[in-house]
């Protein structure tokens, strides 16, 4: 779906997975320095949207999920996880529940995946699942940001700003009223900044939470009754995660960064050495330079030199090993 603000001067649309919005809007440091002083906002119109209404909806997703949602107080955010039956990730939910209909945005095009399983779910409980996707944009507004948000609107706060579901038709208007808009790149910048997870990128086929530190924030270690509980609790018990995120600062001499998938090896094995896990999000910073997000086995030294493809990489421990 084709966002509307990608009509503004200097959009430049980005490609792949987010396909639909802005990359950015001709200058990429300026947009991510108004993002951190608290200023502009995202279009992430691109992400889906789903919701959950009925009298059960909260203690029937409790059971489905991997976060405690049966006494979500209305208007307070969470995130949480759809595993496999073996504990693998499959999808990436960030919620809140207005009272009446919980809300979620997931990655884009995942809704119709989500809302197939869940609809899989309902037996008896008194639930609605809708696609919401057509009719809401969510728009991101960063943590100090003093802009309005329009009634009836919901909202998802966290400490890194607020989520609005904003009807889509007025997408165009609301920036107007309190861009300036920011692109997606800018907004990638700081979430690997934050070390923080994103479906499809930072995850693979067999990625289990304790590897991206979703324990504790996706994650509630003492709630049972969902699929895949039996890994997260042996793993988190009797083991330990067979890989791990770490944050990676990346040489600034080379033109290009590292691309999701490249190898990540020791320095001192040199571009021949064994391959011990990969790049999963890279991006320029307006403040650390060239910066990456990378998935390795748990035991490469923490203090270990490492490379990304052609790229030198020093490390900084995301998820202890």
């Amino acid at each position: 779906m084709k966002s509307p603000l990608l009509s503004l001067p200097g959009a430049v649309p980005a490609e792949g997975r987010d396909e639909g919005v802005a990359a950015h809007y001709g200058d990429l440091f300026r947009e991510q320095r108004a993002l951190a002083a608290g200023t502009g906002l995202v279009d992430l119109s691109n992400r889906g949207v789903v919701t959950v209404s009925g009298a059960d909806r909260l203690s029937w997703l409790h059971l489905l999920i991997t976060q405690h949602v049966s006494e979500l107080p209305p208007g307070v955010a969470t995130e949480a996880l759809i595993l496999s039956s073996k504990g693998h990730i499959e999808h990436a939910l960030y919620l809140v529940d207005d009272g009446e209909t919980l809300w979620a945005h997931v990655e884009p095009g995942t809704q119709q995946e989500l809302v197939a399983y869940l609809e899989s779910m309902k037996f008896y409980y008194r639930v609605e699942v809708a696609d919401r996707t057509d009719a809401f944009a969510v728009v991101h507004l960063p943590a100090g940001s003093i802009a309005a948000v329009p009634d009836g609107v919901t909202v998802r706060e966290t400490a890194y700003g607020r989520d609005l579901f904003l009807p889509r038709e007025q997408l165009e208007a609301y920036a107007a009223q309190h861009g300036p808009a920011v692109g997606l790149l800018a907004y990638e910048a700081l979430r690997i900044e934050e070390h923080r997870p994103r479906l499809g990128l930072e995850t693979d086929h067999r990625t289990i939470p304790h590897e991206l530190g979703w324990i504790g924030t996706a994650v509630h270690l003492e709630k049972g009754c969902y699929r895949g509980q039996e890994t997260v609790a042996r793993v988190h018990n009797l083991g330990k995660p067979p890989r791990r995120l770490v944050f990676l600062h990346l040489d600034g001499s080379e033109v290009l960064l590292p691309g999701h998938g490249t190898p990540v090896r020791l320095a001192a094995d040199g571009a021949e050495g064994r391959q011990l896990g990969f790049v999963t999000s890279s991006a320029r910073h307006h403040e650390l330079g060239p910066i990456a997000l990378a998935l390795v086995k748990r035991n490469v030294p923490v203090d270990a030199e490492l490379m990304a493809g052609d790229t030198a990489a020093s490390q900084e421990v995301v998820v202890e090993p």
